[in-house]
């Protein structure tokens, strides 16, 4: 009898299904144990409605800050859109039963994708069960919601479990007022006054859309800017809109506490500043979901964030124990999660495998504008970690961005002095999402600047800015003056 390979995955998000697909596709045995639905938080509660949140936030901000310049007329006696009242509004309540209906569609076809594929799924929490047994196996103990438990024997486990918001202390979410980004889709009416605590990506994006819907938003930063870990010149465009559409943002401002007062929040900062709001946001970071499994005691080394170290390959230090996503703390986006997951299985089953190469990632920001990148960031060349070019070409001069009123962003490449390979691009504006493809390309495939700048482009389009630039790229590679 043929022997099969039997395959645990703990967590079914982009990291658990994606591996369940491969691992399934290699003929391997393969039980999924999740807790909450497949897809996990990012199809649930992050990635999949926060950006559904968004798409309707796009319309809002795409409308009230462009249908007079482009000459579009509201026939009606509603005010001027400098005025206290809206030219167009938002039913909160029904955006937010979209958001759920579309996440939950989602997990149920990546359930469906995963179980046609021949894995079992299993509804239940995991933990490891003791060290790997002399014939190379490990045992995982999986309770059900009832309190069942099964034991499961596998050639290889897999952790994917994702984090969960990060909380302070003195600033507990309640779920009605003080939320945490799973509980704003609860929501049936726009807060009239939001105070973001955190600015990073998750902060910016909900700050930004809030705005956006038409609630008046504070911004509360810890740092000197928003978004600090991204790139200095995309941050302060994006602090510079912020600002200009009315947001209050807040810098070098660490909130110390929040409380309830009646129907409102008062949010209390470090220096004993006071702010009120009817509702508040708190995005202060996420927490690995690591506790409780087992895991140290199976030989898994955990980090002092209680994230799990793992190689290039996905391997933990426990032997046939390997992790992928947001446990990890690698890269917190669900495509890094995704081919981490794949490449485990892919290592595990002996098949053709790459390690992970972060530097190939491209990642993006979905505020408006939208922020993508890839590769080497201005950091690295600021710090002398790669010797690089650079150049920025702002999208006011794209003749499409004229025609479509758009007044902020801007193309920026990074490509090596001697041979113009392109090392990395940063792209500010509408959909760059979309626009930092071709530069992810050329950074994956060590495309030059030459290479970029005599591809054809469409008249009029946003992506001629970054044939643009690497023309002017090449131009200074030759010594002329730009």
């Amino acid at each position: 009898m043929e022997y099969v390979t039997r395959i645990v995955i703990i967590g079914g998000g982009p990291g658990g299904y994606e591996a369940a697909l491969v691992a399934a596709q290699l003929g391997a045995e393969v039980t999924v144990v999740d807790c909450d639905g497949l897809g996990g938080a990012s199809v649930l509660t992050d990635c999949v409605p926060s950006k559904t949140l968004i798409a309707t936030a796009e319309v809002m901000t795409t409308f009230d800050s462009s249908y007079e310049e482009l000459g579009i007329i509201v026939a009606d006696d509603t005010p001027h859109i400098d005025s206290p009242a809206r030219v167009v509004g938002v039913d909160l309540g029904k955006v937010n039963r979209r958001v759920k209906r579309l996440a939950l569609a989602q997990s149920h076809d990546i359930t469906a994708s995963v179980t046609r594929a021949g894995a079992r799924v299993l509804r239940g929490r995991a933990r490891l069960e003791g060290m790997q047994a002399l014939d190379g196996s490990r045992k995982v103990v999986v309770r059900a919601a009832d309190g069942s438990e099964e034991t499961l024997v596998a050639d290889a486990v897999l952790i994917a479990t994702g984090g969960h918001p990060r909380e302070l202390p003195d600033a507990r979410p309640d779920g009605e007022r003080i939320l945490n980004w799973t509980q704003v889709y609860d929501l049936d009416e726009l807060p009239e006054e939001l105070i973001v605590v955190g600015s990073g990506v998750t902060g910016a994006e909900f700050a930004g859309a809030y705005q956006a819907l038409g609630s008046r938003v504070t911004l509360v930063s810890s740092r000197d800017r928003v978004l600090p870990g991204e790139d200095p010149d995309a941050a302060a465009v994006l602090e510079d809109v912020f600002r200009r559409r009315g947001m209050n943002v807040m810098a070098r401002s660490r909130a110390s506490a929040a409380k309830r007062v009646g129907d409102r929040v008062e949010v209390t900062l470090a220096d004993g500043r006071v702010i009120s709001g009817s509702h508040c946001l708190m995005a202060v970071g996420a927490i690995p979901n690591s506790e409780g499994m087992g895991l140290e005691e199976a030989g898994v080394r955990l980090r002092e964030s209680g994230h799990i170290w793992t190689d290039k390959v996905s391997r933990t230090t426990a032997p046939g124990v390997y992790a992928a996503g947001d446990v990890t703390g690698v890269f917190a986006l669900a495509s890094v999660a995704a081919m981490q997951g794949r490449i485990a299985m892919y290592h595990f089953l002996g098949d053709a495998v790459a390690p992970l190469n972060l530097k190939t990632v491209s990642s993006n920001v979905f505020t408006d504008p939208e922020i993508a990148t890839v590769g080497h960031t201005q950091a690295d060349v600021d710090g002398g970690k790669i010797d690089a070019r650079v150049v920025k070409l702002p999208l006011l001069r794209n003749p499409r961005a004229k025609m479509q009123g758009i007044r902020d962003g801007f193309v920026k490449l990074f490509c090596r002095p001697g041979t113009g390979i392109v090392v990395g691009g940063v792209v500010v504006s509408p959909r760059a999402s979309e626009l930092i493809h071709p530069i992810s390309i050329a950074v994956d495939n060590n495309l030059t600047v030459e290479q970029i700048a005599n591809a054809f482009t469409v008249y009029p389009s946003l992506s001629g800015s970054i044939a643009e630039v690497a023309r002017q790229l090449h131009t200074r590679k030759s010594g002329a003056e730009v």
